[in-house]
């Protein structure tokens, strides 16, 4: 749709095939739970699998949506791996709070929950806003308590330093600004047919609006500014020392950027999707799913008690 424009669309995510609709019976055997990670906030997970059974892996997902976004990589992992999904604060139905919806924040809030789960040398596969809260963990936390990283379809933000960069695209993510407070839900449905371009089965989209609606739109403003604008966090690529994948849309236009991110990561890999949108692992779930499943399977194996 004309009425985002293809740089917006990184930070602007998530959307799920099954999603929503997701069975608590299904084959994954998800199991929910709300998760203190401090502050008065608490965060609705999904677990599935077991731990022992594989590397744990850990989806984070985009701006204004949910755990449930994961649903299908949860259902196709989960028999071999620990998955574990979350909705980030003031997402979906996790605590609403007015302070600290900054990737910064996201990304304590990540750290809090790993412990608080014994998530163990997980691999954190995040997409959109969610590659903005692990170059935020990792610029804090580092990555050798990590198995691995999957960054998918969003370049690390350069801060306001992509103002002056890219000045016609920055205008235009302002603009879409006052359109998202004024007409939330006519907003998320353009948004939903901009990051997406395969057909989804009836109801879908309402539910994904509906999940978008639960973030108050002065917050998820405040959200987007934070995460475009709030803070360089190019310097975190230099401190990646684990094995890095990132994964992306060939159509992207945040493409370039992401491989010159892939360059400045010892040993990273880039992989491309074609026909796809924004949404990779919606749009073309099995190769998705192949690239990660294949990304895990050759990840160096850790023994017991050794130290990471």
């Amino acid at each position: 749709m004309k009425l985002f424009s293809r740089s917006v669309v990184p930070l602007i995510a998530g959307i799920c095939v099954s999603a929503v609709g997701g069975r608590a019976d299904s084959a994954s055997a998800a199991r929910e739970r709300k998760v203190e990670v401090g502050e008065g906030v608490s965060l609705r997970v999904i677990e599935a699998g077991a731990a022992g059974s594989g590397s744990t892996l850990v989806f984070v997902p985009g701006w204004s949506t949910g755990a449930d976004i994961w649903r299908q990589q949860i259902d196709r992992f989960a028999p071999n791996h620990r998955v574990i999904a979350f909705d980030p604060r003031s997402q979906g139905q996790s605590t609403i709070t007015t302070s600290g919806n900054t990737p910064e924040i996201r990304a304590q809030d990540l750290h809090n929950l790993l412990e608080r789960l014994d998530a163990r040398r997980p691999v954190l596969i995040g997409w959109s806003q969610g590659v903005q809260d692990l170059a935020a963990y990792i610029e804090r936390y580092g990555t050798h308590d990590l198995g691995g990283l999957v960054l998918v379809d969003a370049a690390v933000s350069d801060g306001a330093d992509g103002i002056a960069a890219r000045p016609q695209e920055t205008a235009a993510q302002f603009k879409m600004f006052p359109v998202y407070q004024a007409h939330q839900e006519e907003y998320l449905r353009g948004m939903m047919g901009a990051i997406i371009s395969k057909p989804q089965p009836e109801g879908t989209i309402d539910r994904l609006v509906a999940t978008g609606m639960k973030t108050p739109p002065t917050i998820g403003t405040a959200m987007l500014v934070a995460d475009l604008f709030g803070v360089n966090r190019t310097a975190a690529l230099k401190k990646i020392d684990c094995p890095t994948l990132i994964i992306a849309s060939a159509k992207s236009g945040e493409l370039a950027r992401q491989q010159a991110d892939a360059s400045q990561i010892p040993h990273a890999r880039l992989e491309k999707i074609e026909d796809a949108a924004h949404a990779v692992f919606i749009d073309q779930p099995e190769r998705f799913d192949e690239l990660l499943e294949k990304f895990v399977k050759d990840l160096p194996t850790v023994k017991a008690g050794s130290t990471p």
